[in-house]
């Protein structure tokens, strides 16, 4: 049995779990004590999950959630500072490989949202086809604020949905989008109270399990190739920029101040 295939049975792999009831696949971040930031081989899991178990025919639709409500707060900087060093083009792939596998799974997709959606995390959740969030959601394109730039094609994803300077406000200014700011914007599917968020999710992903799969497949690859259909160059153009940011002297002070909560002191 594969790490992916045990995670979907209901097995905890790493800081992922997996169940399946009936059609739904539930895959749960897992990893409450870092508010669910992801580390490489959480990212890894996650993209096998996707590719392998996703594509199932016995799987109708995935939920995505974070255990505790935030889906999750990005890559997990103290992992990547206290753990082996790590080619940052493998980290950059294995991102964009996540984001890449939830657009084009067969199935729909829904984002369950109860708390932080940021970085890296962000571009998870707004890659899903439905993204439903609590009024304790948001929505965070941190990586200006560390000496970075936007990755896992939320370059795109954002504009795609609120267009082009409600976009670079959110990614130039790196400050937060409440859930319904980003409801308002065009951003997220809708707001539910926190209280029915679950079994609202839980409605939808029924609904969407006794549709017919192979109309919702195929209603998903047109809305996604109408929208996102220059989605592979954006993962390129973020690559490349990120690669170089990731060796600059300003995310070295940006992930510094970060980890030391205090503000940084960018000389660039």
């Amino acid at each position: 049995m594969t790490e992916a295939t045990s995670a979907a049975a209901g097995e905890r792999i790493g800081g992922l779990v997996g169940s399946q009831d009936g059609g739904v696949l539930r895959i749960t971040i897992a990893r409450p004590e870092r508010m669910n930031a992801i580390d490489l081989d959480t990212m890894r899991t996650l993209g096998d999950l996707f590719e392998t178990r996703a594509r199932e025919r016995d799987v109708r639709v995935v939920v995505l959630a974070g255990e505790g409500g935030p889906l999750s707060t990005g890559a997990d900087l103290m992992a990547a500072a206290t753990g082996p060093a790590t080619d940052p083009r493998v980290v950059m792939d294995t991102a964009n490989r996540v984001v890449r596998s939830i657009l084009t799974a067969p199935v729909p997709v829904i984002a369950q949202v109860d708390g932080a959606a940021a970085g890296v995390g962000a571009s998870i959740a707004l890659a899903a086809d439905l993204t439903y969030a609590s009024p304790k959601a948001y929505f965070l394109l941190a990586f200006v604020n560390i000496g970075l730039m936007p990755d896992g094609g939320a370059s795109m994803l954002v504009p795609a949905s609120m267009g082009r300077a409600r976009a670079a406000e959110m990614a130039l200014l790196g400050e937060r989008l409440p859930a319904e700011d980003a409801f308002a914007a065009g951003l997220i599917t809708r707001v539910v109270p926190s209280e029915d968020l679950g079994a609202h999710v839980d409605t939808v992903a029924a609904k969407l399990a006794a549709g017919p799969r192979r109309a919702l497949e195929l209603t998903k690859r047109s809305i996604t190739a109408a929208t996102l259909a220059r989605v592979e160059e954006a993962f390129e153009i973020e690559t490349e920029g990120q690669i170089e940011l990731l060796g600059s002297a300003d995310f070295a002070e940006g992930a510094a101040a970060m980890l030391g909560r205090r503000a940084p002191n960018f000389g660039s």
